[in-house]
């Protein structure tokens, strides 16, 4: 369907919306997927205490919004992890290095969650070997309330452009404890060039694309339906794709016009960063992970609490062959002889975003 510009950008202001018959805000409050953010306002509404932090545990960040996790209720303080086999990126995430460092971002997240109800967890981390559980999680009660819990509903990754003005000495001193920050504008510019470049070649080669693309879950009736992957909603985007303007097919192909589109807008984001923060190792196995995704949470929790936005930038960290250059030079430039970089995200001050879908803890629970 061929449409010109003038009306294309009628429809995008709303023409389309009205000359329907709906009122613009109308239209903007249905196409919510209010199904798919509903874990969202059921966090902690449980009575028993591991279900109430298990709840809060579902809403941290992941990657490619996965949730590979699977719980098992035990006795009557114990919660057993899994990762769920189905739930990984076999292309873009060889080792399920990042898959595993979801679930340290789970894992951390409950345990703080825990504390809004006194209870305290102790973790034994991969007890039968790499192929069994993740975790046993053991719950006690006398816990101090962790101060980041204020945070746990909050907390956002904000996949937008950031204002490129300078963050605070206060702010940067209180991230400190928790990551490294750079801010030193010539390795601030190579970062930016090296997250572009990762991302074009993610998009350019066809196995890790076709991987993004399959996990697409596109307006408010497929998100709803499969609240995980990557959502993409909203009534503009559900308004151009009605119209046969912006069909499916389009967002697969990287010569496309609306793949091209992305990618500018998607540049501008990556440039429209003032500051980044790396999480090193000293070793890469799966405790490393797990501690990684223990931190990663902390800071993103901490970014929130001082007003500041935090987006995780992975493609360069991505262990398949086409990236082994930009993998290289990532750890050249930010890691110290034998430490893996495992997480790198942009740092700056960005708008307030919608919180990610999510499946709702009943999905997630093997009993109970």
């Amino acid at each position: 369907m061929n449409i010109s510009r003038r009306k294309t950008l009628a429809i995008l202001g709303g023409g389309f919306i009205a000359a329907a018959g709906i009122g613009a805000a109308t239209f903007v409050t249905t196409r919510r997927p209010q199904a798919a953010l509903a874990p969202w306002q059921k966090a902690g509404s449980y009575d028993d205490p591991r279900k109430n932090a298990l709840s809060y545990a579902i809403l941290a960040p992941n990657p490619h919004n996965l949730q590979p996790w699977m719980v098992d209720l035990t006795g009557t303080d114990t919660v057993v992890l899994y990762r769920d086999p189905e739930r990984i990126l076999p292309h873009t995430d060889p080792f399920s290095r990042q898959i595993t460092i979801g679930l340290g971002c789970f894992l951390e997240q409950m345990k703080i969650a825990a504390t809004l109800t006194g209870h305290d967890v102790g973790l034994e981390l991969f007890p039968a070997g790499e192929n069994g559980p993740v975790a046993i999680a053991k719950f006690s009660t006398s816990a101090t309330l962790d101060p980041l819990a204020a945070q746990l509903l909050e907390r956002r990754s904000c996949k937008e452009p950031y204002q490129m003005a300078a963050i605070e000495t206060s702010r940067l001193s209180a991230l400190e404890a928790y990551a490294d920050i750079v801010t030193e504008s010539e390795m601030v510019e190579s970062l930016q060039s090296l997250t572009w470049e990762a991302f074009q070649i993610e998009m350019a080669t066809p196995r890790t694309l076709q991987e993004s693309a399959e996990l697409m879950r596109i307006g408010k009736q497929e998100i709803n339906a499969n609240p995980d992957g990557i959502d993409i909603g909203g009534p503009m985007l559900e308004t151009l794709m009605l119209l046969g303007i912006l069909p499916r097919e389009a967002l697969m192909d990287p010569d496309s016009e609306a793949t091209q589109s992305f990618l500018s807008s998607y540049k501008n984001m990556l440039v429209s960063t003032p500051a980044y923060t790396v999480i090193n190792s000293a070793k890469n196995n799966r405790l490393s992970q797990i501690a990684a995704g223990a931190a990663w949470l902390r800071l993103n929790l901490k970014t929130t609490e001082l007003g500041l936005a935090l987006h995780p930038v992975s493609q360069a960290l991505q262990e398949y062959d086409e990236m082994a250059k930009l993998y290289h030079r990532c750890h050249e430039l930010l890691a110290k002889d034998g430490e893996t970089v495992q997480m790198l995200g942009r740092l700056g001050y960005g708008p307030m975003t919608k919180p990610a879908p999510r499946w709702p803890l009943e999905a997630k629970l093997l009993n109970g």
